[in-house]
Parts: C-alpha cells; sequence; structure tokens
C-alpha cells in the first residue's frame, strides 16, 4: 500500500522581492504502534512508508527477537488495518521471541539513552564486530554526496533525515527517510534483516545529523563495521563505537573527515 508522505499546505513567503502565498509540501508525522507477537512494544513517530522494516528493524536492534527469526509482519492483528489507519504492525516470531517489556509514552528522535549503564548493558548483548578490511577514507568522504542526490523526500521538504548501507567501494544498497533519524537507521536495518542480510559484515552504516550513540547501537547490532555521520558523535557514541570495535566517522565532506574509532588508525 502506497501513502502520501507529503501534505500541501498554503503559506506566506517573505522574501526581498516582497511577499507571495504559495504551495508548500510538508512531512507527514504520525504515531506507529509496534507489537511483537501481539504484545505491545512501543509507539514512535514516523513518516509513513517501509513501516514493516521499520517495525522489524526496531525490534531487532533493541534485541527484542533475541536471535529468533521473523515469520511475519502485518497491519493490525487485532482488527481491521484501515480502522487503525495503517499506524499500527505486529512482528510476529511465531511466539518464540520474550514477552517484550513495552515503552511508556511515544519515542521521538531523541534517543532516551542515560548513560554509561546502559551501554555496559548492550556491551554484554553484544559481541564486538569482527575484524574486516578497512574501508578507504575516501570511499567514506564520497558517501554523503551520493546519499544526498537520492533524498528525494528532503529535497520536497527539507525536514527528514537519511540513512543507508553501502559496501566497500561506497555503492549505496539502500538509503531510508524519515523524519526520525533512528527510524530511518531502522528501516534500513529491517530491509536488510528481512532479506537475509544481518549481520552486515563489512558494510557501512550512514547517518544524516549527528551519530547519537542509539545510532552507533542500531549499526553494532545489525554487525556493520562503519559508521559515517555528517556531523559529530556524542561523547557516549565514540566509548560505544569503540567497544564495538566500529570505525566512526563525523563532520564527514568531500575533502575531509574525523575518525573517532578506533582510537588510533593503523
Amino acid at each position: 500500500m502506497s501513502r502520501s508522505r507529503t501534505q500541501r499546505f498554503l503559506v506566506t513567503s517573505f522574501t526581498p522581492d516582497g511577499t507571495r502565498r504559495r504551495p508548500d509540501d510538508l512531512i507527514v508525522e504520525e504515531p506507529m504502534t509496534i507489537q511483537l507477537d501481539g504484545h505491545l512494544v512501543g509507539t514512535t513517530m514516523r513518516t509513513p512508508g517501509h513501516d514493516f522494516e521499520l517495525a522489524v528493524g526496531f525490534c531487532h536492534t533493541d534485541g527484542l527477537l533475541d536471535g529468533h527469526a521473523v515469520t511475519g509482519v502485518r497491519y493490525c492483528a487485532n482488527g481491521s488495518a484501515v480502522d487503525t489507519e495503517f499506524n499500527v504492525v505486529t512482528v510476529d516470531t511465531g511466539g518464540r521471541a520474550p514477552t517484550p517489556t513495552p515503552r511508556l509514552g511515544t519515542t521521538s528522535s531523541s534517543c532516551g539513552w542515560c548513560g554509561s549503564e546502559q551501554l555496559d548493558e548492550m556491551s554484554e548483548r553484544l559481541s564486538p564486530v569482527p575484524d574486516t578490511d578497512p574501508m578507504p577514507l575516501e570511499v567514506l568522504c564520497q558517501v554523503p554526496a551520493a546519499v544526498a542526490a537520492q533524498q528525494r523526500l528532503f529535497d520536497a521538504t527539507g525536514a527528514v533525515h537519511a540513512a543507508a548501507a553501502f559496501d566497500r567501494s561506497g555503492a549505496l544498497l539502500m538509503v531510508r527517510e524519515d523524519v526520525g533519524r533512528h527510524n530511518a537507521v531502522d528501516k534500513v536495518v529491517g530491509a536488510m534483516l528481512l532479506a537475509g542480510n544481518v549481520p552486515a559484515t563489512g558494510l557501512g552504516m550512514f547517518v544524516s545529523g549527528r551519530a547519537s550513540v542509539e545510532m552507533v547501537q542500531k549499526a553494532w547490532a545489525a554487525g556493520f563495521g562503519t559508521v559515517v555521520a555528517v556531523s559529530a558523535p556524542t561523547a557516549l557514541a565514540v566509548e560505544a563505537a569503540r567497544r564495538a570495535n566500529l570505525v566512526l566517522a563525523g563532520f564527514v565532506r568531500t575533502d575531509r573527515l574525523n575518525v573517532y574509532s578506533p582510537e588510533r588508525l593503523a
């Protein structure tokens, strides 16, 4: 099912050339409730589209699947999808995954982490990613521009983030956009998991904006070896990346970047 991800409004523009009324496309933001085997996981604000990927990616990167395979994904397991306006998605594992503890409240674009204690818990759940041949730094510098060329929703609205998976040649494997940075990443992870391409060993994850610890956690959970961000990482994100054996690069431009993890490049 295809749903509109933009909505047109009439706005008043003030420019040096004068004042005029004109149409403007704005990004749609709606709540989506995620269920796992019929049990509530939580609700996130998202841009409609790739909803199944988002739900699967969220469950995987949060460790809710506990290693069990996804056997199905559907809208609204408890009634009509139309009645819930296609805003409830259930991920099925045949009841094999542990019953999730519901997140109270709505997940926003902020990560909701509270510090190093959760980092310790994540380190217990996830093993460091395996060593692979490092990606050439010049390849990492090319990724943001390549992603920007495919950010159609951003071109139309200027109000969404992007995430992308890429290989060591810099080729983009997929690009996803969403009003939430974490949702864009989960959509990429979910798509790859459903295609049987997780763990993403030797691949890179691009994120627009800053690299928060949640972005690193999601990449780590999916097995990516490299995270590239157009802005800065947080201190906790750097600590997480070093524990994960991830390469973490920030402020990536066509001719420069900062490498925050590992501490030293070979």
